[in-house]
């Protein structure tokens, strides 16, 4: 795999995927946290899910890879670069989904259609080489003073992975760029939720974190939208029962605007550049010569909290 090649660094929070997913085009979806797998009946309509983890290095499942996804139907893109494994995940999620009941926008359906007969390697170069795709991607990047030069290596510990997981005709599929296609976890059976059949395979997966450091999300219809709907038809129904459904829904409404515009305040906390604030600061805490002073006290809290950390992981 080449190196970073100007890809930048993606969060992971349900508020940069829902803007990322904006940016690409697709429209009423979402992407919802997940914090308790046994709780599935708020993402009962997911169409798909994205799995952070701490990646090892380690390749499981190779037996059950689909060496020829477009015979099952499968849109596949390899990650051929460093820091696109999250806008790699969305989109090969996106890219499996159904054309007839969702909006792509045009720079995903133009993208699908360039690369329909690529195989996987080169579906993922031409994603890592397409302008539009990374300027959203890097529409979150962190602003910096100095441009430092990649890293010849990394803690593999400090490394973090995407994958998304999917239903195609009845089965559940792996979507993980760093193998050599899609992994088939098998048929869903009919009378289970395509959700409650891969909490097993998730759970399996996250009993390797050790640390806890993994994080769930799931690719949801928009909610503020399907509340909208909702209370349209409502309020052309008479009836006592539908006052209480009107009420309830206009207080879900409500929720999803504030929930709304709190993931766009977050993501514009993410992209403002605080570099100048933070530099007026220094000046000003070395006019009055208490730079070194603040730089001394600092030095100590973080060596006391490595302490603290290397003494707990120790246990």
């Amino acid at each position: 795999m080449s190196d970073s090649g100007n890809w930048c660094l993606i969060e992971s929070d349900p508020g940069v995927f829902t803007e990322l997913m904006k940016g690409f085009g697709a429209e009423g979806l979402e992407c919802d946290e997940i914090y308790d797998l046994k709780e599935t009946n708020r993402i009962s309509d997911a169409l798909g899910l994205v799995f952070l983890f701490k990646w090892d290095g380690v390749s499981g499942d190779d037996e059950k890879i689909v060496h020829n996804p477009k015979s099952k139907g499968l849109f596949f893109a390899k990650q051929v670069i460093n820091n696109a494994c999250a806008t790699q995940a969305i989109i090969n999620i996106l890219l499996n989904l159904d054309d007839s009941e969702i909006n792509l926008g045009e720079t995903l359906t133009q993208f699908k259609s360039f690369v329909v007969d690529f195989d996987s390697s080169m579906k993922g170069t031409a994603l890592s080489n397409s302008d539009k795709i990374r300027a959203v991607h890097n529409s979150f990047s962190n602003y910096q003073v100095f441009e430092f030069e990649d890293k010849a290596s990394k803690k593999e510990n400090d490394t973090y992975h995407f994958v998304g997981y999917i239903p195609v005709k009845g089965t559940l599929y792996e979507l993980d760029g760093l193998k050599e296609g899609p992994v088939d976890h098998g048929i869903i059976p009919d009378n289970c939720s395509w959700v409650d059949y891969a909490r097993p395979i998730l759970e399996k997966r996250m009993q390797k974190c050790v640390d806890g450091n993994f994080n769930l999300m799931a690719v949801v219809p928009n909610r503020l939208n399907m509340y909208e709907k909702q209370l349209t038809q409502l309020r052309n129904t008479a009836g006592n029962k539908s006052a209480e459904l009107i009420e309830e829904l206009e207080k879900n409404i409500a929720n999803e605007k504030q929930k709304a515009a709190s993931c766009r305040q977050e993501n514009i906390r993410r992209r403002h550049n605080y570099l100048p604030l933070i530099i007026e600061l220094l000046k000003i805490l070395a006019e009055d010569s208490c730079l070194l002073e603040s730089v001394n006290k600092a030095k100590t809290i973080g060596l006391e909290r490595h302490k603290a950390k290397t003494i707990s992981a120790k246990k």
